[in-house]
């Protein structure tokens, strides 16, 4: 693998596993587009655990809280206690259906749904669906207003996001919009119930790793894949959460709507030349 793929591939993953705007759809679709070969299950480890790498060290603080809550370590007394506590619990419950919806469905995913056109149509229907989710109301402002019933859909939605196209934080983020969370919240929450996914992942794909063993040929992509893809990842955390602040989701509904449309056009123009 060309270093310079595998750099650019990197990117791509940092920027759109953490953007509404689908990973899996972009790292289908460059190749498709730029002629270039599958880059493997080996830089595949790379990129998700470059990707957990920036969610871990964005989101260190929070975990730690709710690991020590849930296994007793913090102080009874402490409200705070309880709230993370209670968060641990609803994530772990809400990480059920994704890893279910992986463990089943990840071969088809990874084979008969990566098709130009059903990825157009999972960018447009999701990113119509953010659309209405864009103008409800949102009085949910913090993490501990988000009950057992919006971390369930939430999940669910998660879920989805094994169709390509469909993006696990656009899903999610969606979801806890439809159930009246703020934009700001809707993407931290997204971000902590996805570390467990992407960690069971590249655990998973770690392990086929192993027994595989890396090529030399791509020590060095693997390496620079992890590197890229985490600092990428982390800036681009960094700055959603600030721009969520203020900004809305519309520049991401149009940018899914018109790149669905967009490879709709070219499918079509392949097919009939």
């Amino acid at each position: 693998m060309p270093l310079y793929q595998a750099i650019v591939l990197a990117i791509v993953q940092g920027l759109t596993e953490v953007l509404p705007i689908s990973s899996t759809a972009h790292l289908a679709l460059f190749p498709w587009l730029l002629g270039w070969k599958d880059p493997g299950l080996t830089y595949d480890v790379a990129l998700h655990v470059g990707t957990l790498v920036a969610v871990l060290a964005y989101f260190w603080r929070p975990w730690v809280d709710m690991l020590s809550a849930a296994s007793g370590l913090g102080p009874a007394e402490n409200p705070q206690t309880a709230e993370n506590r209670r968060l641990f619990w609803f994530l772990a419950i809400s990480t059920v259906p994704a890893g279910l919806a992986g463990w089943f469905f990840e071969s088809a995913a990874e084979n008969q749904l990566r098709r130009p056109e059903l990825i157009a149509t999972a960018l447009i229907v999701v990113g119509l669906l953010m659309w209405v989710g864009e103008h409800g109301k949102t009085p949910k402002t913090t993490l501990r207003q988000v009950n057992l019933v919006d971390s369930l859909l939430v999940g669910l939605a998660q879920a989805l996001a094994v169709i390509p196209g469909v993006s696990r934080s656009g899903a999610t983020m969606t979801a806890a919009l439809f159930r009246g969370v703020n934009r700001e919240t809707s993407a931290r929450f997204s971000f902590l119930l996805s570390t467990p996914i992407i960690g069971g992942a590249a655990l998973k794909k770690g392990v086929e790793l192993l027994h595989q063993g890396i090529p030399p040929e791509m020590r060095l992509p693997f390496l620079v894949g992890i590197l890229v893809a985490g600092i990428s990842g982390y800036l681009v955390i960094a700055w959603l959460i600030r721009y969520l602040e203020r900004g809305t989701f519309k520049i991401f509904v149009v940018y899914r709507v018109a790149l669905g449309v967009v490879v709709l056009l070219l499918g079509w123009g392949v097919r009939h030349t």
